[in-house]
């Protein structure tokens, strides 16, 4: 395989996306857009990573954010353990390196939510080092590139991979470089349908597109089956319009966030969740059947059954608040898990 990089870089100063943290590549952009993109598209991100710079607009800004308008600014895009993560490294950045980023992919590296592509594209894109950042579109790439069937997924493979993308590296321009990759994945290289070879500047290299095997590649192992879990919400709200909010405990699923009154594992009957309320203090003549909704996460389906209640008092038990529409959109995070109900909720 010649060397790929002039062809590849020359590619992407012609086509790259105008991206923010890319006119301004400083340490802490470049890392709050790489948590934000995990999991999430970028035309998706981009109003998040505006709003957040905004509000925190450098590291100690962010170690010092309360956790509750810390998970506000970060509300709808999901996985809520990446800005906790953020906020425990800066505060760490804070202490040991006087509120900037280290220099050095090992220190990088060591910081929580920090994995091996993060680290890789916070020290090449803002510090020039000549280091790695595979992500899943370099993967795709280099396994298209070489016609290479191995299990990405896998950590051996995902090691020789990155040992080819090393190969072709230019040390002097490791950033553009893995850049390069990456939007070569995004925009050309795709995943999930036919890749379009006809805009690819490797294309006469390419292995998988002269043995017709693009669509069979990358290969990943089999994803484990999700846990389906019954869910009941019920949605109560008080003769003043304010609804019952619950906070999650402080650790695991949605950790510290704030919900509908909810019971998990179980699918309960309108009965069954009006003697539920009647147990906490919270008596009401019925309850209205609200349409069936699901949320995904990554590890368990949640299949959710939905109340509405009227209740006549202002009581809130333990770990419950009562909240007005204004207090939900400008306090209170709800997590995207109850999307199907925040119409109902005045949201």
């Amino acid at each position: 395989m010649e060397n790929i990089a002039p062809a590849l870089l020359e590619w992407f100063y012609r086509n790259q996306r105008i991206l923010p943290f890319r006119t301004d590549p400083s340490p802490y952009h470049v890392w709050l857009s790489e948590i934000m993109l995990q999991q999430t598209r970028v035309s998706a991100a981009l109003p998040y990573y505006e709003r957040f710079l905004a509000a925190l607009p450098d590291i100690p800004a962010l170690a010092a954010c309360e956790e509750e308008k810390l998970h506000k600014l970060w509300e709808g895009l999901g996985y809520y353990s990446r800005v906790r993560n953020l906020q425990k490294a800066a505060r760490i950045v804070c202490e040991e390196y006087g509120g900037e980023l280290p220099a050095d992919y090992d220190a990088l590296r060591a910081l929580p939510g920090i994995g091996d592509y993060t680290a890789g594209a916070i020290a090449s894109i803002s510090f020039g080092l000549a280091v790695p950042a595979v992500d899943g579109n370099v993967l795709r790439v280099f396994s298209r590139l070489y016609n290479d069937s191995g299990i990405i997924t896998e950590p051996g493979v995902k090691k020789a991979f990155t040992a080819r993308v090393m190969e072709h590296q230019p040390p002097e321009k490791a950033g553009d470089y893995n850049q390069a990759l990456m939007e070569l994945g995004a925009l050309v290289c795709l995943p999930n349908g036919a890749p379009l070879c006809g805009q690819c500047p490797l294309a006469a290299l390419c292995a998988a597109r002269a043995a017709g095997t693009m669509l069979e590649l990358p290969r990943k192992a089999a994803p484990k089956a999700r846990r389906v879990e019954p869910v009941t919400v019920v949605l109560a709200e008080d003769a003043e319009g304010r609804f019952l909010l619950q906070q999650r405990p402080g650790k695991g699923l949605l950790a510290g966030l704030w919900q509908p009154l909810l019971w998990e594992g179980e699918a309960l009957s309108a009965g069954e969740v009006l003697a539920r309320l009647e147990e906490l203090g919270l008596g009401c003549a019925g309850a209205e059947a609200l349409p069936e909704a699901k949320h995904i996460f990554s590890h368990i389906e949640w299949r959710m059954k939905g109340y509405a209640v009227r209740v006549g008092t202002v009581y809130a038990p333990a770990g419950c608040v009562w909240a007005s529409r204004e207090q939900m959109q400008d306090e209170y995070t709800l997590p995207g898990a109850f999307k199907a109900y925040r119409k109902r909720m005045g949201l």
